[in-house]
């Protein structure tokens, strides 16, 4: 079954946030060192995936990445306050 249009805009609404929140991944290295750097971006990469498949299939689910945003948050706050990350 195709999916309606509000579906289809839906998905691509979502997909485009998720890769707009890439920017702040990628952005990162100002403040988060390498090693660290190293884990967010394949957390990233790991979300692109399983977001890229959901966009495959038309599903709602794709919303469940927009917590991508948050996570960058808590990572780089917590990273300041518990080791130290300065910019």
């Amino acid at each position: 079954m195709k999916p309606g249009w509000p579906q289809r805009v839906a998905v691509i609404v979502g997909i485009l946030l998720f890769v707009l929140t890439g920017f702040l991944y990628l952005t990162s290295g100002l403040v988060v060192p390498m090693p660290w750097l190293g884990i967010l971006w394949a957390i990233w990469l790991v979300g692109m995936w399983a977001s890229a498949r959901l966009t495959a299939r038309w599903s709602w689910w794709i919303f469940a990445a927009a917590p991508a945003l948050l996570f960058w948050f808590a990572y780089v706050s917590l990273g300041e306050v518990l080791l130290g990350w300065r910019p």
